[in-house]
């Protein structure tokens, strides 16, 4: 994206670094965080060809060099950074294409010396501007859960003592996610979980909202296997991607799983992987948010908190995985990418 772009938007109050180059592969915005983290101002970065960063083992460069056409983001861990004399700058990196065919820049400090991955903590950005947020929620949440306790004893009949478990088990949830919010913390051990359980959650979750008025449609592959991963934390994503569609004005939403083989996702080749697709015929992306689509904070509605995609590309780094779109108006294809071998 133009510098000029950068004069007028929320980057700035961004508290992660993040950068763009041009095809020709030098920088030409940045936001305040990352001339900061480099110690050099803004000005001096632009035109500087973002390869010669790399203060590292060359991984930063030879990433620019991949063709447009892989167009998944790239994870580059513990990267090494420098701005010509400056001291050295140690950061998990994000790349991903621009629609003008260069590369943003997302950059997740680290400590020199290693300790937990901050790439599975959430974003610092999201982090601060969601801790005030969870903090008041934690009252209608304890009130929520009682309800549903005394309504559980008054229901007799099948349907409602399962719409009181949906609610009981939807109130754990976030209350599980408020905790991490408050208290970041790695996330729980992986778990054998059947991915199609986790989708048939997401329908129910539909079905019981009565503010929507849309068809969700299944097309599984019956024969994948369970994947090792966080159940709670992919129906959040997958939740929240359907929700999206929803909130663009989808009348049909698909979710597709398929098993697809020799898939690359970042910088590792995995055998096997879930492609998780949630197909919808929306009104598609703005062009205009292409670029800065899962930055937190963004958000293509007015009243959007523009947390959600932000929140599914977390989780989807969580599980070794990546998340990517492809949209027009009329069909918007976001695919979730998961190895279906075990997480470390």
């Amino acid at each position: 994206m133009p510098a000029a772009d950068l004069t007028e938007s929320p980057f700035d109050s961004l508290t992660t670094p993040i950068a763009w180059c041009d095809a020709s592969g030098a920088v030409v915005a940045c936001n305040t965080a990352m001339s900061g983290w480099l110690g050099v101002g803004a000005r001096r970065l632009l035109g500087w060809p973002m390869a010669s960063l790399d203060a590292g083992d060359g991984r930063l460069a030879e990433a620019l060099k991949r063709p447009a056409e892989e167009g998944a983001p790239l994870r580059l861990r513990r990267a090494r950074l420098r701005f010509t004399d400056h001291d050295e700058c140690f950061a998990d990196l994000w790349l991903s294409r621009t629609t003008e065919g260069g590369w943003r820049m997302e950059a997740h400090p680290v400590d020199e010396f290693p300790g937990d991955d901050p790439a599975l903590l959430l974003p610092s950005a999201l982090s601060a501007s969601l801790k005030g947020l969870a903090h008041e929620l934690r009252n209608p949440l304890a009130g929520l859960k009682g309800a549903a306790q005394l309504l559980s004893r008054r229901v007799d009949d099948a349907e409602s003592r399962e719409l009181v478990r949906l609610i009981d088990d939807e109130v754990a949830r976030l209350a599980g996610l408020i905790d991490q919010l408050m208290s970041p913390s790695p996330p729980r051990p992986p778990a054998p979980l059947n991915i199609h359980a986790v989708l048939e959650r997401v329908l129910r979750l539909n079905e019981s909202d009565a503010g929507w008025a849309v068809r969700l449609l299944r097309d599984y592959d019956p024969s994948l296997p369970e994947l090792m991963g966080d159940a709670d934390r992919l129906v959040q994503a997958v939740w929240n991607l359907v929700r999206n569609a929803i909130e663009a004005g989808a009348t049909h939403v698909t979710l597709r799983t398929r098993a697809e083989h020799a898939v690359r996702i970042g910088e590792e080749l995995h055998h096997v992987a879930l492609r998780l697709e949630i197909v919808d015929d929306g009104r598609g992306i703005p062009e205009e948010l292409a670029d800065r689509l899962f930055l937190p904070l963004v958000s293509g509605r007015a009243e959007g908190s523009g947390l959600g995609l932000a929140l599914a590309q977390q989780v989807a780094r969580e599980h070794r995985g990546s998340l990517a779109y492809r949209s027009r108006p009329g069909h918007t294809v976001f695919t979730l990418l998961l190895p279906m071998s075990a997480v470390e």
